[in-house]
This record gives structure tokens, C-alpha cells and sequence, in this order.
């Protein structure tokens, strides 16, 4: 089917905010709060889904599959709504799916936004409804850092969602970065100052230019889509990958999966996020390296430590949009936004 956009946010618009996965308003309370402030800070309202406004929990997950679909699809409903954000990831959107009305979605044609484990929900709603999503913020891990949110973020979020032209442009990287860790138990989160890493660009391991689509996922989701019917048609796109936990020895197995599922064959481009938790386990090469031996030698540019990932700040890029990827040699990339991401 013909994909469509959505449509982009005004001023004063309503975001509807749902908990596909994590109950993690349970575990935060104030940081979530936080991070509704600060969406309202930036000039809309913030409506809240019936579990997400009851704070409600089954331990790992917010409610029942069918109840966090009917979250979702009363959010899709309201007329009041114009944009759907995640509380945060987890484990499980993937249940979500049987239960979701994909041609209603596709009519509605919302904003929906969120990463991570929202991988299972941008995958299936651009196969089954043909509406483009975007890979971005969540509420409580973005917009809730303390005090403001992320400026970077926001401002990339912002753009997104109310930029509607089509006109070129460029997104570099952030001048600084970070993966800074905090407890949320004793406070830390919110008094103890982040720890932030000088941003040297982001890396190619393999120069050659790119022009095509884009697909944004989180490996390790990605990697559950395997063998179901809503996998990414992958063939002749630039493929974006991020991990929040990358211990070596699963990165490989994930890597070589996509490798015998013919994935690295037919893009066009391949481009990694800066993982959160990076653990090479005792081995004596980076991940960068080990990308490069199981997707051995291309033609096409792959590039890493890229700034749409679980590291901060972070870039939205919306599902499917045209890009153009030109990465020289070191850290020399121009990545190019050929299209906007609403209408």
C-alpha cells in the first residue's frame, strides 16, 4: 500500500501518551511527571491513556495485551489527540499487535512516537498500515531528565513533528554525548550531574554514498520480528540500528542472524547507534570491528556511533522518509533529510 505521513503537530495540539510495555511510572513517579511538564513546556497538552492514568502495572508490563491495544487504539480515537508517545520501552509491545486496528490507524493518520522495544509497534504499523512513524523520545527517559529535558532532543522532536517542508536538510552530530547512568531510588537521577563525553562525529568503517529509504529499529527488537509477517522489506534501504545493552557475544549472534537472512545483501546503507551499555566480554576487538567481519566487504557507506540510539541526546528520524548518506573517510558524514517527516 501507498505509505502515507502523518499528520504534523501546531501549537496547543494534544499528545496522547501510552505504556506499551514498562510500567516504569511505577518506578519514577516524579521523573514521569517531569517529563509531562516539560512536553507541556514545549506548548502542547498532554492527555494521558486509561492505564498510563491509573499508573497501572502487572509487574513487568502495564496491563494485559488487549488492554494496552485498547490504551493505544482509544488514544487513536480521540479526536482531542493528535500525537501518541511512549511512556517508555520494555519488553513486550509486541503483544500489542493482534489486537491493534491497523486501518483505523492508518485513517487517523497520528504521530506516534517512541523507541526502543516501540520497535515491535513502528514495524507492524508500517507493514499492516502503511503509516510512517518516528524513532524518538519517550517520556520518561527524554523529556523527564531533570530539570528540563534534553534541549537537543526536544529540539530535534520539535522539528519532526511541526517542520513540514520539504526542502533538504542536514543533521550532524551533537557536540557532546552521554551514557551516564543514574539511580533512580536515591535520587540520583535528578542530583547527581551527568557525566557527558566530547562527541568526535560519527564513525565510517565504510565510505560510499546512499540514497534511499530509511528503516530505524533497535537490533535486539528487530531481531523478534524475525519470521513474522510484519519484518521490514529491507531490500534497497539504509538500515539504522541501535542497542541499549550490547554484550559482544549476543551483538554477534544478532548480526549474523541478519546476515543469514540475506538482510546485509539487499540495503543500500548501514548506519549503528552509539550503544548505551557497550561490554566486549574479554575480546580483544570493538563493536565497530565486529560489525565490519560479519557484514564483511560492501560498496555501500557504513557508519557508526550514530546519535539515534539510548546514548543523549538523540535525533528523530521518521520510518521510511528518503535520505541521502555521504560518509568520506574518519569521521567525515553528511547525513541529509531529503524529505519531512508529516504533512
Amino acid at each position: 500500500m501507498k505509505l502515507l505521513k502523518p499528520h504534523k503537530l501546531n501549537d496547543g495540539d494534544t499528545i496522547g501518551v501510552f505504556t506499551p510495555s514498562s510500567p516504569s511510572y511505577i518506578h519514577n513517579e516524579e521523573m514521569f511527571l517531569n517529563g509531562l511538564r516539560n512536553i507541556e513546556a514545549l506548548g502542547f497538552k498532554v492527555k494521558l491513556g486509561f492505564l498510563t492514568q491509573q499508573r497501572a502495572t502487572q509487574g513487568y508490563r502495564s496491563g494485559t495485551p488487549q488492554d494496552r491495544a485498547k490504551e493505544f487504539m482509544g488514544l487513536i480515537e480521540d479526536d482531542e489527540v493528535s500525537a501518541l508517545i511512549s511512556t517508555i520501552g520494555g519488553s513486550n509491545s509486541s503483544s500489542m499487535i493482534p489486537y491493534l486496528d491497523f486501518d483505523l490507524i492508518r485513517t487517523k493518520r497520528k504521530i506516534i512516537c517512541g523507541y526502543s522495544d516501540v520497535t515491535s509497534l513502528h514495524l507492524s504499523i508500517l507493514k499492516y498500515s502503511g503509516l510512517r512513524t518516528l524513532y524518538g523520545p519517550a517520556v520518561i527517559p527524554w523529556f523527564g531528565e531533570y530539570p528540563d529535558g534534553l534541549v537537543e532532543s526536544s529540539t530535534s522532536f520539535l522539528t519532526a513533528c511541526t517542520e513540514n517542508t520539504n526542502e533538504p536538510r542536514m543533521i550532524s552530530p551533537f557536540t557532546k554525548w552521554s551514557n551516564h547512568g543514574r539511580s533512580w531510588d536515591n535520587g540520583d537521577w535528578k542530583n547527581v550531574k551527568r557525566q557527558w563525553n566530547d562527541n568526535k562525529g560519527w564513525r565510517v568503517l565504510n565510505s560510499g554514498q546512499a540514497e534511499g529509504e530509511i528503516v530505524v529499529a533497535n537490533l535486539n527488537t528487530l531481531m523478534t520480528s524475525a519470521g513474522t509477517g510484519y519484518f521490514p522489506d529491507l531490500d534497497g534501504k539504509i538500515l539504522l540500528i541501535e542497542e541499549m545493552s550490547a554484550p559482544m557475544a549476543i551483538e554477534e549472534r544478532n548480526l549474523r542472524q541478519l546476515q543469514l537472512m540475506g538482510v546485509f545483501d539487499e540495503i543500500i546503507g548501514l548506519v549503528m547507534g552509539k550503544p548505551e551499555r557497550p561490554d566486549r566480554q574479554g575480546a580483544p576487538f570493538d563493536l565497530d570491528a565486529l560489525l565490519l567481519e560479519v557484514v564483511g566487504t560492501r560498496s555501500y557507506p557504513i557508519i557508526s556511533e550514530f546519535d539515534c540510539s539510548h546514548t543523549v541526546p538523540m535525533h528523530t528520524i521518521g520510518e521510511r522518509c528518503l535520505v541521502r548518506l555521504d560518509a568520506r573517510e574518519n569521521y567525515e558524514v553528511e547525513f541529509t533529510i531529503l524529505e519531512s517527516f508529516v504533512e
